[in-house]
């Protein structure tokens, strides 16, 4: 199928076409504060996750500004907890502008005793520490980055005269080591972990459908793709980015690829369908397929909301936004030196919705 494609959309693509000839190393700043802090409809944060050997799964925002409905432009702390049982932690903490301080040279983030930083290694690759100390929860993991830093083209789209958003990935694959703390009791953690970077200057929701996001991590190959869905306003463009690696090595940077999706499975919870199968083809270089074995997350992200801004969102907006964290078999193809390597496993990945997909 044929995707949209609208000429006010302009992506950061160095060409040619809608991917990267050359791949160009993140710089230190490339992960450092962005915005003016305190300014009205500007938003950055940086994201972090561990899937953990105890079967927990960690993620960590420090919120510089968050971008999300009900605490938009707030500083602070948001922390997600998902234990092997299935319960869940979701936590924001909100902080006063002074509590914040964010190096524009580097990555170096502080919010109350909460940090971020950065240390050299022998290697060549970044080792990213971080402390999370809030109460009865919070985490002290070192990240050691496997793979190089990434971002597609200049990490940087327009959306026409809505604004701008950026996103860049300084690691997509690290060896995670150090202490999570649930309920006052701390538990040794190792994993797998992530990290990642975005900034804007307007609400993306106000011109997103969907959109589906999610990495791979096989024996020798490191995958991370992302799939935007915009809406009418936007001339139902779709955004798409790819990123492979091979051992720490970045080999490929486009968004032109074909994506796919197949069987549709409808969930009363979240009051949306996600796709049970999902293919992606770079045709002659790269497959890749998952398919859907469980479902760890299905939400309805207006429960728990006020009455008027469930009323807001689906009368007025149009939107009821659903979210799915899944977990998929994956089976993934790559062509390297005319010679095709062939790998599987298993990995998580998320979709947000916002207005059904047609």
């Amino acid at each position: 199928m044929q995707d949209h494609t609208s000429p006010r959309v302009k992506e950061g693509w160095s060409g040619p076409g809608r991917a990267d000839a050359k791949i160009i190393p993140l710089a230190p700043a490339d992960d450092a504060l962005h915005i003016k802090v305190g300014k009205r409809g500007l938003y950055e944060w940086w994201y972090f996750d561990a899937h953990l050997e105890s079967g927990h799964t960690i993620v960590v925002f420090f919120h510089a500004s968050n971008p999300n409905p009900g605490t938009a432009g707030k500083t602070g702390m948001e922390i997600v907890l998902l234990r092997p049982d299935g319960s869940k932690l979701q936590v924001f903490i909100p902080y006063r502008k002074k509590d914040l301080y964010a190096s524009r040279e580097k990555p170096e983030v502080r919010i109350g005793k909460n940090y971020m930083k950065v240390h050299e290694s022998s290697s060549g690759l970044p080792v990213y520490e971080i402390h999370v100390e809030e109460k009865d929860i919070g985490c002290h993991l070192t990240y050691t980055a496997r793979v190089n830093g990434w971002k597609p083209g200049s990490g940087r789209s327009e959306f026409g005269s809505m604004g701008y958003f950026a996103w860049v990935v300084p690691f997509a694959r690290a060896t995670v080591r150090g202490t999570v703390t649930d309920g006052g009791v701390v538990m040794k953690a190792g994993g797998t972990g992530y990290h990642d970077h975005n900034w804007l200057n307007f609400s993306f929701a106000r011109i997103i459908d969907y959109w589906m996001w999610g990495r791979v991590y096989s024996n020798r190959f490191t995958l991370s793709y992302a799939y935007i869905q915009c809406n009418g306003k936007m001339d139902r463009h779709v955004v798409k980015a790819l990123m492979l690696a091979d051992g720490r090595e970045v080999v490929m940077s486009t968004g032109e690829f074909e994506f796919d999706q197949a069987e549709r499975v409808f969930s009363p919870r979240a009051g949306h369908a996600y796709p049970a199968l999902l293919g992606i083809t770079v045709p002659g270089f790269l497959s890749l397929d998952l398919k859907v074995k469980s479902v760890l997350e299905s939400v309805d992200m207006l429960e728990g909301r006020s009455a008027l801004l469930r009323f807001i969102a689906r009368a007025i907006a149009g939107i009821r936004p659903g979210y799915f964290r899944l977990q998929s078999d994956f089976t993934i193809s790559v062509t390297r030196k005319r010679k095709k390597i062939r790998e599987s496993g298993s990995t998580l990945h998320e979709i947000v919705i916002l207005k059904t997909q047609e």
